[in-house]
């Protein structure tokens, strides 16, 4: 069985701005996400982050900025024992029309190509509708949770049939393991 789990970054793993996450000093876990994350690697899950950062192309950060909010997620991640094996990251955007901007599925590509593992056999957690569409399109599971812009989504009646949700991705990593 390939466990890998593919995970979005703002409102999944850390809260999300509208003003997007500029600098290390923005990021903030979600209570409980990190503590997730290091619970599934002890269950002998990998996991990898797939996220937009369209912040880049608008001039919002710069490389280093990203690299730096990446470098506090990884510490803060550690002091739990988790590890995100990779980043993958879209810098363009919307109007640039890239095959890596989710909903379209060039990040999914990529880890798959990267990591050789068959999309079918893994799980996305996003909270947003082009993720859903992005990891539809993959032929990767779908999750929804409500942090972030997952509530919103849950209460516009836009969710596609047959996905599933959970709270956050605590109660998500919850199920997993109860289940194994």
């Amino acid at each position: 069985m390939i466990k890998l789990i593919i995970l979005d970054r703002d409102g999944v793993i850390n809260l999300d701005s509208d003003e997007y996450i500029k600098s290390e000093n923005e990021w903030e876990a979600i209570p409980g996400s990190l503590d997730a994350i290091a619970r599934l690697n002890r269950a002998g899950y990998r996991i990898v982050v797939a996220t937009n950062q369209s912040g880049l192309a608008r001039g919002k950060f710069d490389i280093s900025a990203l690299n730096a909010i990446h470098r506090k997620m990884h510490t803060h991640l550690s002091q739990y024992g988790g590890v995100i094996e990779a980043v993958f990251f879209c810098p363009h955007a919307p109007d640039e029309n890239c095959s890596c901007r989710k909903p379209a599925t060039g990040l999914f590509d990529e880890i798959s190509r990267r990591l050789r593992v068959p999309l079918y056999k893994t799980t996305f957690v996003c909270d947003k509708l082009s993720d859903i569409e992005a990891a539809q399109t993959a032929k990767t599971e779908p999750v929804l949770v409500k942090t972030g812009y997952g509530q919103a989504l849950l209460d516009s009646g836009k969710l596609p049939d047959n996905v599933k949700v959970f709270d956050d991705l605590a109660s998500f990593a919850d199920s997993i393991l109860e289940a194994a």
